[in-house]
Parts: C-alpha cells; sequence; structure tokens
C-alpha cells in the first residue's frame, strides 16, 4: 500500500487539512479520521468480491479505523497478547472481544463497481436479519430498525468512489451510517435499535463469517503485530 500526503477534502475529515493518505486496490484511504472528537487510525484493508468464472469482481474496497493510541483497545484484548495471525482467525472470542471493544470504531467502504443501492440495502438487511435471528435477538423492533435501513439505500445509487460510512459509538447505541457520491449531498441515517446497529459491525468485523474474509485476515495481521509488542 502506498502513502503520501494530500490536501484532503473529504467529508469525514476537516476540509482542507493536509492527510496522509493510504492507497489499497487505487483508491486513496485517509490514514486517520476523526470521529467523535478523537482520531481514528486507518488499521486494516480489505475488499468485497466474488468470483465468477474464475473472473473476480470486486465490489468495495474497505477501511477499519480504530482509536489505538491508547490502552483501551489493547488492554480489552490483552488475552490474546503472544498469538499469531492464523490463530487470532480461528478464535471466534477474539472477533466478538473486537466488536465489544470500548473504543470507537469507523468503517469507511468506497464503491468499486456500481451497483444500485436497493441491492447492498438487500444484501446488508438480508445478512443482519439472519444473524439477529440466530441470536434470537429478532423482534418487531429490530425489524422495523433493519427496514428503515434498507429504504435509505433503496434511493441511492452507488456509483464508482462513492462512500458508505458506518460509525459505531466506544459503548453500545446508535450507529450512524452515511453516504456520499459525487455530486450530491450526503445523506445520513441514525441506528437507534442497539441489535441492529451491533450485527452490522459484526456483518464487517464478526471473523470468519464476516461479509469480507480478506478484511479479517488484515485485522488479524495488525492485531498479532500490535498484541506482541503491547505493555
Amino acid at each position: 500500500m502506498a502513502r503520501h500526503r494530500v490536501t484532503n477534502t473529504c467529508l469525514t475529515c476537516a476540509v482542507g487539512s493536509e492527510t496522509e493518505t493510504i492507497t489499497f486496490e487505487g483508491i486513496p484511504f485517509p490514514a486517520e479520521i476523526t470521529a467523535g472528537g478523537k482520531p481514528l487510525s486507518l488499521l486494516a484493508n480489505g475488499i468485497t468480491d466474488i468470483e465468477i468464472h474464475f473472473l473476480q469482481i470486486k465490489y468495495n474496497a474497505i477501511g477499519v479505523y480504530l482509536h489505538t493510541t491508547d490502552t483501551t483497545l489493547l488492554g480489552h484484548l490483552g488475552a490474546w497478547k503472544g498469538k499469531t495471525a492464523e490463530e487470532l482467525l480461528a478464535d471466534a472470542a477474539f472477533w466478538s472481544a473486537l466488536v465489544s471493544s470500548p473504543v470507537e470504531k469507523l468503517l469507511r467502504v468506497v464503491v468499486i463497481k456500481e451497483i444500485k443501492g436497493s441491492q447492498y440495502g438487500v444484501q446488508l438487511e438480508s445478512s443482519v436479519r439472519d444473524r439477529l435471528a440466530a441470536a434470537d435477538l429478532y423482534e418487531d423492533e429490530e425489524e422495523e430498525a433493519l427496514e428503515k435501513v434498507a429504504e435509505f439505500f433503496q434511493s441511492k445509487y452507488l456509483k464508482p468512489g462513492s462512500v458508505i460510512t458506518f460509525h459505531f459509538p466506544a459503548t453500545p447505541g446508535p450507529a450512524e451510517i452515511t453516504f456520499v457520491t459525487e455530486g450530491k449531498g450526503d445523506a445520513r441515517i441514525t441506528v437507534e435499535n442497539e441489535h441492529v446497529a451491533g450485527m452490522i459491525q459484526k456483518w464487517y468485523l464478526g471473523g470468519e463469517n464476516a461479509v469480507s474474509p480478506t478484511t479479517i485476515r488484515s485485522l488479524a495481521d495488525r492485531f498479532a503485530a500490535l498484541l506482541a509488542v503491547a505493555a
């Protein structure tokens, strides 16, 4: 991944501020994003893709941002100090601990291959609904919250370069989804339902069952390195 500095004007960063970026799949990701008043560092990247007749089709590039400059996150994951990336990949408890860690998290999803927003919304709704049902957490309130998320994407068109941002608070609670595309202002929705917000997070960060295996691999590599030198 190439690093360089640019004058960044992304809506999740201070407009006009000089920010280091990291290029992944030809897409510049800010090395740091301020959310909730705190700087969150780019910790991992990955893609969502499918293979059709031996041809790889890439849909989205993903950046995972976490607050790693204090001891909260690594302290929360201290039980896995000294574990290899392969051991972390196979340990469902580690990924559950990561999702429940008391730090803010931000996911930046950049569209590579254009699709209708309704397609993305249906995929998210179906995957999260199945996870909630499996955990016996799918009630009327969750159904209503998920329908609102699907409706949010219904009228959107995910052109290449469009950005979907998921911002999760340090403690379980509402999550915010932002959609930005060229030529239009940003659109936002708050996911008030705690169970739905938590399962959206698990959809991206939930270990071997997450939507992007490459993102999970990248996270495992980074955390194995970070935990190896943690105090």
